[in-house]
């Protein structure tokens, strides 16, 4: 997820986008609070609402927006255990690595899958009720799968996020 200091460090990709100071400006407000009022977007980004909404609806048209979301407190919803899971796959089954990974983001208890270089393949991140429940998803979706031949979890205590500050 872009983060406001992720929209503050900035730097253009090689087909860019051409983003001004306005747009980074509606970027980072909008990374800090996507249901901002149009009206107060616009006033912080010293535009008209008119040259704002023109603006939200072009960076969405580019693809730089991409969309918007709830953050849901995952402890709402009785989701105690959280896991990120390191995964390195068999050698002779590199070719079902993004197969693989697509499948696990499925699960409702996966919340994101990386895709890395290196000598760890996939990275999962994981929310369930319990320890329990998190050692039956490895089980069922992980060490049973053949496409996979090692994991380490790591569980998380804390998070610590822009808004913690």
């Amino acid at each position: 997820m872009l983060s406001s200091r992720s929209v503050e460090n900035y730097h253009p990709p090689r087909n860019p986008v051409r983003l001004d100071e306005t747009d980074l400006t509606i970027l980072r407000e909008l990374a800090r609070d996507a249901r901002l009022a149009n009206n107060v977007l616009a006033s912080r980004a010293g535009v008209a609402p008119s040259t704002c909404l023109g603006r939200v609806r072009a960076l969405q048209a580019a693809g730089v927006i991409r969309g918007y979301h709830a953050d849901v407190d995952p402890q709402a919803l009785g989701l105690q255990v959280r896991a990120i899971i390191s995964v390195v796959l068999r050698p002779e089954m590199r070719d079902r690595m993004l197969p693989a990974a697509r499948q696990l983001r499925r699960r409702p208890e996966v919340t994101d899958v990386f895709v890395l270089g290196g000598t760890v393949d996939l990275h999962v991140h994981v929310l369930c009720p319990t320890v329990e429940a998190l050692r039956d998803f490895m089980a069922a979706h992980l060490g049973a799968n053949p496409v996979f031949a090692s994991t380490q979890t790591a569980l998380v205590f804390e998070q610590i996020r822009d808004d913690d500050d």
